[in-house]
């Protein structure tokens, strides 16, 4: 029976990092697009930055729906993880050993989709994660930011606010200002299955 959970969660991760990637990666270009369609000027970096950052409200709203019901599926290993190592899930290490390889397979997946999904004058908001320091330093400034997220996911999960808006707001802008702040090392990225720009 435990085997059976256990595929069950590794398929239903597949799933949602399948979707998260594909959805998620289009963000940039969404972001574009409302800017767009609501004249808001090109230069106006703080706008679009709000729009980004509701843009994933909304998403992150709909994904947290979707993974609790299928009960509860995660779209990035470092939430299988981090959830393990701070005692809030208990999976067994069979169980890990398959969503890792799963969310893997869902992200390799999305981001096939997305780049041939995306329409052609969107194709630049694509550009994923890149190295624009030298190895060194953008391993540190990985490192460092993948912690710093990790924690703010745990606090706001943990000792964050009971509204689950303002929880999910919280992570949107949080995520938002750790991914502009890792612009200048490795690109958007502190999630293995991430590609999406900013």
């Amino acid at each position: 029976m435990a085997m059976v959970a256990a595929v069950r969660d590794a398929a239903a991760d597949a799933a949602v990092t399948f979707l998260w990637v594909l959805f998620s990666s289009a963000l940039g270009a969404g972001t574009v697009a409302v800017t767009s369609y609501l004249s808001l000027q090109e230069g106006a970096r703080y706008s679009a930055l709000l729009v980004t950052a509701s843009l994933l409200f909304v998403l992150l709203s709909v994904f947290n729906l979707l993974c609790n019901a299928l009960g509860g599926a995660r779209f990035s290993p470092t939430d299988v993880v981090a959830f393990y190592a701070a005692g809030l899930s208990r999976p067994s290490l069979f169980s890990i050993a398959l969503r890792l390889p799963a969310q893997a397979a869902g992200a390799v997946g999305g981001a096939l989709a997305i780049s041939e999904l995306m329409p052609a004058q969107y194709k630049h908001t694509l550009e994923g994660p890149s190295l624009k320091v030298d190895p060194h330093t953008g391993a540190v400034a990985e490192g460092v930011l993948t912690f710093l997220i990790t924690f703010a996911v745990l606090w706001v999960v943990l000792k964050g606010p009971r509204n689950p808006i303002i929880k999910t707001w919280m992570l949107s802008i949080t995520t938002v200002c750790l991914i502009l702040t890792g612009a200048g090392y490795t690109g958007p990225s502190m999630n293995p299955a991430n590609m999406q720009s900013m």
